[in-house]
């Protein structure tokens, strides 16, 4: 048997994005026909949810935060009609507007039908994996940080599934729920949010992660943080980059230049990986023009290149040899 999921990377429905959504939460005003076609032709659909949703709460005292991301309720609903199936929300985020607005998160998730990782009302309910469902294919997901550690889950207060700073090995935690895992799953997902913003590649202490990650059970590994896509190392995809967004674009990393990828994968693992190039408009996501498809394909392929992958171009899309 075999499943298709579709993975995206940093999806921000505050700001700009919560504002459109409050006037009109229609998908269609901010995914393009074609992206939701290719969603709708997945089994399973997983994102990073950066932002928490809710209309409570106050921003969270941190110094020098400089960035705080609220969804209003009908998010949910907006995420739920697109087909999103689970999202993680083990990310520097989630906590934006405090413990109520992340209660509200967990709640209005719950309401649409959409199952997280990655957050809980403990640290042992941010650490609970999820099992889903597809096809008769058992996938096992878990979500994790490496930042903020103020947003970290203990056992008396909520927060996000937090693992310390990569590079110094996982922490018990996180090695005990990929072993618990392999009975109940066919495979197993790994969805780290690691690493800083804006850089072209991952860091070394990264690449130790995702290591570490697969030596301790992990099938397949897809993280996001960078909001720019990186390369491959089948099994590794080390980021996603984003999804939707209203942010600045840097022109020469150009994170308004993205991948849909969607995997297929049976009870060895990840057998295909296809990406499709994406264009972050202003709160839209559409299907990249020939132009930038183009500057997608050939960035992807020195990422990959660098890590002994090659990619295929298939026109409108891009597979990753495995």
């Amino acid at each position: 048997m075999a499943v298709t999921v579709a993975l995206a990377g940093d999806t921000m429905l505050g700001r700009g994005v919560a504002e459109r959504i409050d006037h009109a939460p229609d998908v269609r005003r901010f995914f393009s026909g074609d992206v939701r076609a290719l969603v709708a032709g997945a089994d399973l659909f997983l994102l990073n949810l950066e932002c928490c949703v809710s209309d409570r709460g106050e921003p969270w005292p941190a110094p020098g935060k400089p960035f705080f991301f609220r969804a209003p309720p009908q998010a949910a609903d907006l995420l739920a009609e697109l087909g999103v199936g689970c999202v993680t929300l083990a990310n520097n985020h989630a906590l934006d507007y405090g413990y109520d607005a992340l209660a509200d998160t967990f709640a209005h998730l719950s309401r649409a039908g959409i199952r997280y990782v990655g957050a809980g009302a403990c640290d042992a309910a941010a650490h609970r994996p999820a099992v889903l469902t597809a096809g008769g294919l058992r996938l096992g997901v878990v979500g994790f940080s490496d930042h903020p550690s103020d947003f970290a889950a203990r056992a008396d207060r909520p927060g996000i599934a937090y693992a310390r700073p990569a590079g110094r090995g996982l922490p018990p935690w996180l090695q005990e729920t990929l072993a618990g895992l392999r009975p109940q799953a066919d495979v197993v997902l790994a969805t780290p949010h690691w690493g800083p913003n804006m850089v072209a590649e991952p860091r070394a202490a990264v690449r130790a992660t995702a290591a570490a990650l697969l030596a301790a059970g992990a099938d397949l590994v897809a993280g996001h943080s960078a909001h720019v896509f990186h390369g491959v190392a089948p099994p590794v995809l080390y980021d996603l980059g984003d999804f939707i967004d209203d942010y600045a674009v840097d022109p020469y990393l150009r994170n308004d230049l993205s991948l849909l990828w969607l995997v297929t994968l049976d009870v060895r693992g990840p057998v295909r990986v296809t990406a499709f190039p994406l264009k972050l408009d202003y709160t839209f996501t559409r299907l990249a023009d020939p132009a930038d498809r183009i500057w997608i394909r050939d960035r992807l392929a020195t990422a990959c290149a660098a890590m002994g992958t090659h990619v295929h171009d298939e026109g409108t899309s891009i597979t990753i040899d495995l």
